[in-house]
């Protein structure tokens, strides 16, 4: 078998740890990370389409460790790396192939497997299939202290008297992070796959574990919270905060129970601190890929996306801080494009909007079942440049017929996916402190504002505190339940309102600071001209809203509050908002004319379709298009939908040469007859099955 020499350095190090040569002790406190050059995304994923198989978690060492599966498993293992099936994912139309790489069991262990990899990748290559490597972050300890003894104190110690796994695989312990001898492990690992392997994409796992809060509980973590803390603020603001400004002695909390609302200090810098420190990690980590090769792509894995779970508190995951150091995004927080019989429409919408507004593209799971039209038609709409990952390694073998052709209309028809900005006429904000802070109004109306938007086919954003100094693209900003707002956030959304700016704010937007400490009244009162109810939401129970809804000119622009998003199932309170309660809010007419009134006019996009039919309008500047994306979440039921009549807005100045429908459920093209009044183009798309994409050509 041969071996590298890179690999071989490797290995000869980790041996020499093992015969009693360690490494001096590690510094205690964290230093500060490589500056990132991850922003800088690599020419190639500009300029590609995005479609993903993976096989990492196929390795023998791993599935013979786990246990259970079945007797052909390594026979699959075996095709799986073989050229026939790489041939065949070439042509299915795959252009980036995610194989093993570190598992966790240690570079010596995972010997063999290693160059099982090094064998794929070439074959990749010799087929123009980009190659990404699987970088986990657990260890499997048994084998991994055997190569490297010192990582003993690595592992994150028992919390709550229970130690610290990954779910029932108890042979996988979770390390704080940011130890340094953990990073520069992982930084020997990345070159090896940078440098020696070649790779095209890094792609990190099990994030959404990583800044979870037993991790928090290693010795160093405690130091470094407390240093953070006593850095963070000047002793008299920590005074206002804690009541006291030494944190030499404080601890991190212990606590295992929902929480409705975060209320006390030490949980809400926790909590923030655990989400400065992922970013750190990984920010350090791309700045080491980056500098080796700046055309190597990054990926991550924070799992939930935009789900209604609370990503900052149980998972340190604050998505505005922690995506600029990426690429991509994965997510697979479920949420399998569907219609359910209850009437829940249910998408990966949310998520594919944030990773817009952040200028990143998603990897979720599109290939194989009775859905995964509907998935890769979802991707397609609302992704960038990603129709995610159709498969495993064998799926040129597996993958339906149907699901190829997608592939393939996507290829062919690649134009149409790149160099696009979404037309948005509405921003939907999540605030920092409103959505890490409190698990249950906010979520909420936040979900729910949102499903009645998406199913009333309003072209709208997700945005987030960083990009409320910039409102201008927007005509109106909608704020569920943020409660908690800064001085500085208040006098940016006056001042977008007072220009001519549209406002809809509901419940207790804008009554709390980013502190969560309750203003005597609403924050944004002269807006609303309304002043706050007295009653509060303590523990176990629910405001009363029975303020009348308010509709007000304020300057230039226009305001409306709205005192309740009136759920159809309300949620319990403490637990998640996930798509079981998504169904549209009882007032959701009231919402979307709310937003109409606000907006002061005509929305760029107005569909007459089944509540089941959903769009996404995009504008390609260089090809000057229009185009409508129009999903049928409901296809398994209802396969076709009829006589969709629109009225899209044309940009000041354009004229309108041709309008067209293409689509992977019908053989060819259709022109359609088309109607300009004015700005508005008026059509009817005759037929939509699962997926159809209107281009409207402009001059």
């Amino acid at each position: 078998m041969k071996i590298s020499a890179y690999t071989l350095t490797l290995l000869v190090g980790a041996c020499l740890l093992f015969s009693g040569c360690s490494r001096p002790p590690a510094k205690t406190k964290a230093v500060a990370p490589e500056k990132s050059t991850a922003l800088v995304t690599p020419e190639w994923l500009k300029a590609e389409p995005l479609v993903v198989v993976g096989n990492w978690d196929s390795m023998p060492i791993f599935r013979r460790r786990v246990g259970g599966g079945l007797t052909s498993q390594e026979e699959q293992y075996r095709k799986e790396m073989t050229e026939e099936a790489v041939k065949r994912l070439k042509d299915v139309g795959v252009n980036l192939a995610i194989t093993h790489f570190f598992k966790g069991f240690g570079l010596q262990a995972e010997r063999d497997h290693l160059e099982d990899a090094r064998r794929y990748i070439s074959l990749l290559k010799k087929y123009g299939i980009r190659a990404g490597v699987y970088i986990g972050s657990t260890i499997a300890y048994e084998t991994f202290l055997v190569e490297n003894p010192e990582a003993d104190e690595w592992f994150a110690p028992d919390f709550m008297g229970r130690p610290v796994f990954y779910d029932d695989q108890t042979f996988r312990k979770r390390v704080y992070f940011m130890h340094p001898g953990y990073r520069d492990y992982m930084k020997r690992v990345l070159r090896l796959a940078v440098d020696d392997y070649k790779v095209d994409e890094i792609d990190f796992d099990n994030t959404s574990m990583q800044a979870q809060p037993p991790i928090f509980h290693h010795p160093m973590a405690v130091q470094d919270f407390r240093d953070w803390l006593q850095n963070r603020y000047p002793p008299e603001t920590l005074i206002r905060r804690f009541g006291f400004a030494n944190m030499r002695y404080v601890t991190p909390p212990s606590y295992d129970r929902p929480l409705r609302t975060i209320d006390d200090p030490l949980f809400q810098e926790w909590a923030q601190f655990r989400s400065d420190q992922l970013a750190s990690y990984y920010a350090e980590m791309a700045a080491h890929i980056r500098s080796m090769n700046p055309n190597v792509a990054i990926a991550t894995n924070p799992h939930s996306g935009i789900s209604g779970r609370n990503t900052v508190w149980d998972q340190g995951v604050d998505y505005p801080t922690f995506l600029p150091h990426m690429d991509i995004v994965w997510t697979e927080e479920g949420n399998e494009a569907t219609v359910t019989s209850d009437g829940i429409l249910v998408s990966k919408i949310r998520t594919y909007k944030m990773a817009t507004s952040l200028k990143k593209r998603v990897i979720t799971y599109t290939g194989g079942g009775r859905g995964g039209k509907i998935q890769m038609a979802e991707s397609m709409a609302y992704n960038r440049q990603s129709l995610g990952m159709v498969g495993g390694a064998l799926a040129g073998y597996e993958l339906p017929e149907d699901q190829r052709k997608y592939i393939k209309f996507f290829i062919n028809n690649f134009q149409y996916f790149r160099d696009v900005d979404n037309v948005a006429d509405v921003a939907v904000l999540h605030s920092h402190a409103s959505m890490a802070f409190n698990n249950d109004l906010p979520w909420q109306s936040a979900m729910l504002f949102e499903q009645a938007l998406i199913q009333a086919k309003v072209p709208f954003d997700i945005i987030f505190d960083q990009q409320l100094g910039d409102l201008s693209r927007y005509r109106v900003l909608v704020m569920p339940d943020q409660e908690c707002l800064t001085d500085a956030q208040l006098e940016s959304i006056s001042g977008f309102v007072n220009r001519g700016g549209g406002l809809v704010a509901t419940e207790l937007t804008s009554l709390y600071t980013e502190w969560r400490r309750r203003r005597p009244d609403f924050g944004l009162r002269d807006l609303f001209r309304i002043s706050a109810p007295q009653v509060d939401r303590p523990e176990g129970q629910e405001m009363v809203a029975s303020a009348p809804v308010v509709k007000n000119q304020v300057g230039k622009g226009r305001v409306v509050y709205i005192p309740a998003v009136k759920p159809a199932i309300p949620k319990p309170p403490a637990v998640p908002m996930t798509s079981q309660y998504w169904k549209l809010p009882l007032n959701a007419n009231d919402l979307i004319e709310a937003v109409k009134w606000a907006a002061g006019g005509d929305l760029s996009l107005e569909l007459k379709a089944p509540p089941t039919v959903t769009a996404e309008l995009i504008f390609q500047e260089k090809n000057s298009s229009l185009i409508l994306h129009l999903i049928n979440y409901d296809a398994l039921r209802h396969p076709v939908v009829n006589n969709l009549v629109a009225r899209v807005l044309i940009p000041d100045g354009k004229n309108v040469d041709s309008v067209y429908t293409l689509s992977p459920d019908e053989d060819k093209s259709l022109h359609i007859a088309s109607k300009l009044k004015g700005q508005r183009l008026e059509f009817t798309v005759p037929r939509l099955a699962t997926y159809s994409l209107v281009v409207i050509k402009l001059r």
